[in-house]
């Protein structure tokens, strides 16, 4: 196999896993497969596969199956997707096959979900809004996802917070799944902050006062700098791997990534979109940031090395607390039970009503950080 396939099998198993791909599943996808050319028709045959399975379904009134196959279709076709910008073709087609498969499974998940699409700027955001079962308005969490996953690829992390009664509203942003192709890449997300702030408060279901934001990788960037936007209308923050200044960390970046920053953000070449990276960066807005902030790192990250999540402690300017796992890869997908149920518990005890925001200390992997 070349380079990239190899590089790909080895790091992302653990993701694609805890994620929604069933292990037999990745392994057959990957076997055999030589060239990165044929990554996205591999995963793309797959997923067909669960989708089929879906439809089948579907067709025979056995909605909840057809919910949990079609929804593990839509994971299958975003990672048949999800870095493969060599053909943008190819990838828009799998992605349209992916946002399909959600959309037709939301109503038959549980509990089920529903498609939130607001105008912005000169188009529009979507996202997958869910809400737990029990009376209203409940306290939400508004789930970020980085340079190269979106809302298809982040159900198991909702359901790790709706099973604590947290409704979920999942988004994609600027340079993010179906923002992307009209959207670029951006440093500031004060108008996606807005954006956020208004369709929730579109929601008789949610409460707008208990309103917290998540963010995995580069969304680790892009949740903070929404908390930043908020102030105080934000009730607290979680970063996960998220870099301090993602242009700082481009020499480490494997060519896959920067590659897909590179098309996502509208460069025309790697130095052009290594400038471009450098804007994305807390400096400036960590002083804004008030809210309760849970920094998750991993010391074996090899793409954002891990006193980046240093950096954005030391500035924020409201309590932090620091997770460090040792073992921890990127978005730590590896040691997945020593952090998100704990995330979740966090989460939960910030939006709990009348709730006070006082620091959660855990063991003594973890740092803390009081705030005023």
């Amino acid at each position: 196999m070349d380079d990239l396939v190899a590089s790909a099998v080895a790091h992302w198993g653990p993701r694609f896993t805890v994620n929604g791909v069933t292990v037999a599943d990745f392994e057959r996808a990957t076997a055999g497969l030589e060239r990165w050319s044929d990554w996205c028709a591999a995963w793309s045959a797959v997923g067909a596969e669960h989708e089929q399975l879906g439809r089948d379904a579907l067709a025979e009134g056995r909605s909840r199956s057809a919910g949990e196959h079609l929804a593990q279709a839509a994971v299958y076709f975003h990672f048949a997707k999800f870095v493969f910008v060599e053909d943008v073709d190819q990838m828009r087609a799998a992605h349209a096959r992916a946002v399909a498969c959600l959309t037709d499974a939301l109503p038959h998940l549980d509990p089920p979900g529903r498609r939130v699409v607001r105008p912005f700027e000169d188009t529009e955001l979507a996202g997958v809004l869910r809400v737990p079962a029990g009376d209203g308005p409940h306290p939400v969490v508004v789930l970020v996802s980085g340079l190269d996953s979106a809302k298809e690829e982040l159900r198991t992390t909702e359901q790790t917070f709706l099973d604590r009664g947290l409704a979920t509203l999942t988004i994609d942003g600027p340079g993010q799944g179906e923002a992307e192709y009209d959207l670029p890449i951006r440093g500031d997300w004060s108008a996606v902050a807005e954006w956020i702030w208004e369709a929730v408060g579109a929601e008789p279901a949610l409460d707008r006062s208990r309103l917290a934001i998540w963010g995995v990788s580069l969304g680790g960037y892009y949740a903070p700098r929404v908390a930043a936007a908020l102030g105080d209308r934000c009730a607290a923050c979680v970063s996960l791997a998220g870099p301090f200044n993602f242009g700082e960390c481009w020499a480490g970046l494997p060519q896959l990534t920067r590659d897909t920053f590179r098309v996502r953000s509208g460069a025309a070449t790697d130095e052009e979109a290594r400038q471009i990276a450098l804007t994305l960066g807390m400096a400036d807005a960590a002083r804004d940031l008030v809210a309760p902030l849970l920094i998750v790192f991993g010391r074996k990250d090899r793409l954002i090395p891990w006193p980046e999540s240093e950096r954005l402690a030391a500035a924020a300017s409201g309590p932090v607390e620091v997770l460090m796992l040792e073992e921890g890869n990127h978005g730590c997908a590896n040691v997945a039970p020593w952090h998100r149920p704990r995330t979740a518990d966090w989460l939960a005890a910030r939006l709990a009503l009348g709730a006070s925001p006082v620091l959660v200390r855990t063991s003594s992997s973890s740092t803390t950080k009081a705030g005023s």
